[in-house]
């Protein structure tokens, strides 16, 4: 399979000069051995392995080489495709697909909708999503409790608070309660919504407390077509604990709620918020979870209180044994600021890490980079740390993260003909070949 995608990154490159210049006819033997898909249920398995390895950019690719094939797609093929632009957060795929679709006489359902509705909260575009609102009342869709929920979590990415409210107006007009997850969208809406106010964290620990209300009656399930499409709910609703729902033991999904709101307190850099939220959830019997600690540790450092960071994360790993992301957002939080000492407690996190046997992926690798790479005033200690990290692996970082380190690089006093200099200088290159200029949202 892996042959097979580096014939679609390959193929899609070329795709406007082979539409051009392909020949009608094709000697059997050379068709074969370029081609990595035959007909319709091969397509799919493609676009499926796609999907898992989160290579939601090569899907157009695919779907062109379809076109080019002169395989017709099914409804299914569609939905895997839209499926895939949603968990890669890339709306204009997403609605190219939909009008694919629709020209081809396949009317989009309900669960199709809920993912492109699910895809505009992912790309902040709360506008569309209330536009696929109208689309669907006018072609008589029925919407089911996860659309009001998709709906719900869209608007509050933008902080919408009224039309949330508006959405949690509907549901009860149609007999639907709330559950966690509509919690959990309204805890949002009011994060997001500007200007952050005192108000603002009240408003979150008062939701929680409310929270404690819902029935487990009220609970939605995951529906079959979104455990076929391996889509979590907490990925449907934009949840910030979705990459880590199939991990053992990494959350507690009856704490959803909380998780929620301890991740809106670090992002709003709210202490005071944090404490009480980690007491409540204590005195409610729980004990944390990894992602619990990642937040608190998250608003401490944002806060630039290092001591705390540190202490919260050593008390929970004396007791239950560390994982890398626990190390990563210690070693990113203490990099905020660019302090000297945070800086060197970074570097000594990152090489205790490795000690443990923890190693960097490309996703925590490349957040680092970016991170390490702002780095103004000292030596880019840490930053060249995590690069010779990273080549050690033969990990490529990403572009974001390459070009940050790069411009860094250049910013100082380095020979132009400098070794590490000229490496990150074309890898930088060849991934803006490569990715630079892709199709974005």
């Amino acid at each position: 399979m892996s042959h097979c995608l580096s014939q679609v990154a390959r193929r899609g490159r070329f795709l406007a000069l082979l539409t051009k210049y392909r020949p009608l006819s094709v000697e059997t033997a050379e068709y074969a051995k370029r081609n990595y898909a035959n007909n319709v249920s091969e397509y799919n398995s493609v676009i499926g392995s796609l999907i898992a390895q989160r290579r939601g950019y090569l899907l157009r690719d695919v779907y062109d080489d379809m076109m080019l094939d002169g395989v017709q797609p099914v409804r299914d093929t569609f939905h895997a495709l839209i499926v895939g632009t949603m968990k890669g957060s890339r709306l204009q795929d997403a609605f190219f697909f939909r009008d694919e679709m629709k020209a081809m006489g396949l009317p989009p359902d309900v669960n199709l909708y809920n993912f492109l509705i699910s895809t505009c909260g992912k790309c902040k575009n709360s506008d569309t999503a209330i536009k696929l609102l109208e689309e669907m009342k006018r072609h008589s869709v029925k919407l089911k409790g996860e659309t009001y929920i998709c709906l719900l979590n869209a608007l509050a990415a933008t902080g919408r608070t009224d039309q949330v409210y508006a959405i949690v107006r509907d549901m009860t007009a149609a007999g639907l309660g709330l559950n966690k997850f509509c919690y959990a969208g309204l805890i949002t809406a009011f994060k997001n919504k500007l200007p952050t106010t005192e108000e603002t964290t009240g408003k979150i620990i008062e939701l929680v407390k409310q929270s404690k209300g819902w029935s487990s009656i009220e609970a939605s399930t995951d529906s079959g077509e979104n455990v076929m499409m391996n889509v979590s709910e907490e990925e449907l609703y934009n949840i910030p604990t979705a990459e880590f729902v199939h991990r053992r033991g990494f959350i507690n999904r009856q704490l959803t709620v909380y998780h929620v709101a301890l991740h809106a307190c670090a992002d709003l850099k709210s202490k005071e918020t944090v404490e009480t939220l980690l007491d409540m959830i204590k005195r409610d019997g729980y004990s944390y979870d990894v992602f619990i600690v990642m937040q608190a540790m998250r608003c401490y450092f944002n806060c630039e209180d290092i001591d705390s960071g540190v202490k919260i994360f050593e008390e929970y790993t004396s007791s239950r044994p560390p994982t890398a992301e626990l190390y990563v957002t210690l070693i990113e939080g203490a990099m905020v600021g660019y302090t000297p000492r945070g800086m060197q407690l970074a570097q000594e996190y990152l090489e205790k890490m490795y000690a443990r046997g923890f190693f960097l992926n490309p996703k925590m690798g490349s957040d680092l980079l970016l991170a390490a790479a702002g780095e103004k005033m000292g030596g880019y200690t840490t930053a060249n740390y995590v690069w010779d990290l990273l080549q050690s692996r033969k990990i490529s970082p990403s572009l974001p993260a390459v070009k940050a380190y790069y411009e860094g690089l250049k910013e100082r006093e380095i020979p132009a003909d400098d070794p590490r200099l000229v490496l990150v200088g074309r890898t930088y290159d060849n991934l803006n070949l490569r990715f630079g200029g892709r199709r974005n949202i």
